[in-house]
C-alpha cells in the first residue's frame, strides 16, 4: 500500500510503499476513506514532540473494515467505522472509572518479539503513530481504536470525528460539562476550537466567544454559533473579553496550543470559571493560576481527547451531524490526495485554514 513516511523532522513526508501485516487476534484491518491534518501531526512532523522515526502520521480518520482478527467482536468486514487515537484495553484502573481516554495500557499495540504491523517495502521497520498511522491506503488497529457507525455517513466528514470533534465537543459536553446558559469563549478558532464552539451552541451556552487573529475565522466562528468575536492577537483582548461579558466567561477552552493563549484562556475567567487546555504545548512549557486566580475560586484543567468515551460519542456525534445539529461541511476546507499531504501540512503552518482532508479513491 501506499503511505506518507516521515523519516526526518522538519522534512518533507515521502510517500512510499508500506507492507502491512494481516490482522492478528483483537486487530482490524480498515481501508482508509479520508484522514484530516491536525496541528497534532505537525508537532511530531516539526520535531516538537519526539517519537521513533521512520513513522506513519495520520490520527483523524474513517474508513472501512477490510478484514478482522479472532475474538474481534465490535466490528466486522463491510463496517463504517472511525478511529480514535486513544485505544483502550478495557479493564485497567482509567477504563474501568470511565476515564478511557487516559488508558495507556500496552495490550492495545502488539507485543514485543511479535511481527509488527507496518514494515516498508524493503523489510526495513516503519513505527505506527498514535495507534493509527492513519495517512495510509489500510490502517491495522487494534479494535478498541475504532467504532462502527451509520453507513449513511460521509466518510469524509466523519473523519472529523476521530479528533477534532471529539476534542472540541468533548471538552464541552464532557470535560468543562457546560450547563445551558453559560459562558464559553474558545482561544482559537481551528478544527477543534470551531467544533468546541459548534458544541457550545449544542449544549444551550448563553454566550459564545471566538478569540483567533484570522478574520476569516472568526467569520466561519459566528456561522457555527459565536455570538462574539475578537481578534486575539490584538491588545487588550481578555480585558476586552472580560467586560463584554460582564465579569468574565464560566467556561475558558484554549484550541491552539501555545503559552500566550493559555494565558488568555486563564485571564478571560470570572470568579469560580474554569479553564480546559486542549492544545499541545511545547513540553517544557507550564500554565497556572495566580494566587487571586485561586482565592477567586478558578480552575485550570486539562482535556485529554475531549475526555472522550468514544464507542458511545462517536455515533452521538453522527447522530448530531445527521440530524443537522453538528456543522461538519463548514470546517472541510478543502480535500486533497496523499500526495499533497506536504501542502496541507504547510497550509497548517500558516495557520490561515480551517481543516484540510487527505481523501482516497
Amino acid at each position: 500500500m501506499r503511505a506518507a513516511v516521515l523519516t526526518a523532522t522538519r522534512e518533507p513526508l515521502a510517500i512510499a510503499d508500506v507492507t502491512v501485516s494481516k490482522p492478528l487476534a483483537h486487530e482490524v484491518l480498515i481501508r482508509t476513506a479520508a484522514v484530516g491534518v491536525c496541528r497534532s501531526d505537525l508537532h511530531f512532523v516539526d520535531g516538537l514532540y519526539p517519537h521513533p522515526l521512520p513513522a506513519i502520521p495520520g490520527h483523524e480518520a474513517a474508513g472501512v473494515v477490510e478484514a478482522v482478527g479472532s475474538e474481534v467482536r465490535t466490528v466486522g468486514p463491510g463496517d463504517h467505522v472511525v478511529t480514535c487515537l486513544s485505544a483502550f484495553c478495557g479493564h485497567c484502573e482509567f477504563c474501568l472509572s470511565g476515564r478511557m481516554s487516559l488508558c495507556v495500557s500496552g495490550e492495545t499495540r502488539r507485543p514485543r518479539g511479535a511481527e509488527p504491523r507496518l514494515r516498508l517495502a524493503d523489510g526495513g521497520a516503519v513505527a505506527q503513530m498514535l495507534n493509527l498511522s492513519a495517512y495510509a491506503e489500510q490502517m491495522l488497529v487494534h479494535e478498541h481504536a475504532c467504532v462502527a457507525i451509520d453507513r449513511e455517513m460521509p466518510l469524509d466528514r466523519a473523519a472529523l470525528i476521530g479528533c477534532a470533534v471529539t476534542t472540541g465537543a468533548g471538552a464541552v459536553f464532557n470535560t468543562a460539562d457546560v450547563a445551558p446558559g453559560e459562558t464559553v469563549c474558545v482561544v482559537g478558532c481551528g478544527g477543534i476550537g470551531l467544533a468546541a464552539i459548534n458544541a457550545a451552541r449544542i449544549a444551550g451556552a448563553g454566550r459564545i466567544v471566538a478569540l483567533d487573529p484570522v478574520p476569516e475565522k472568526r467569520a466561519i466562528a459566528e456561522r457555527l454559533g459565536a455570538t462574539d468575536t475578537f481578534d486575539s492577537a490584538a491588545e487588550g483582548v481578555a480585558a476586552a473579553v472580560v467586560e463584554a461579558t460582564r465579569g468574565g466567561v464560566h467556561h475558558a477552552i484554549e484550541a491552539v496550543g501555545r503559552p500566550q493563549s493559555a494565558a488568555t484562556a486563564v485571564a478571560v475567567l470570572r470568579r469560580g470559571g474554569t479553564a480546559t487546555i486542549l492544545g499541545m504545548l511545547p513540553p517544557a512549557e507550564g500554565v497556572g493560576l495566580s494566587a487571586i486566580d485561586l482565592l477567586s475560586g478558578k480552575r485550570l484543567q486539562g482535556g485529554l481527547m475531549g475526555s472522550n468515551r468514544f464507542p458511545i460519542d462517536v455515533p452521538r456525534l453522527v447522530d448530531f451531524y445527521q440530524r443537522g445539529l453538528l456543522d461538519l461541511d463548514t470546517l472541510i476546507a478543502e480535500r486533497l490526495p496523499l500526495e499533497r499531504i506536504n501542502h496541507a501540512f504547510d497550509e497548517l503552518r500558516r495557520g490561515d485554514t480551517t481543516r484540510s482532508v487527505i481523501v482516497f479513491a
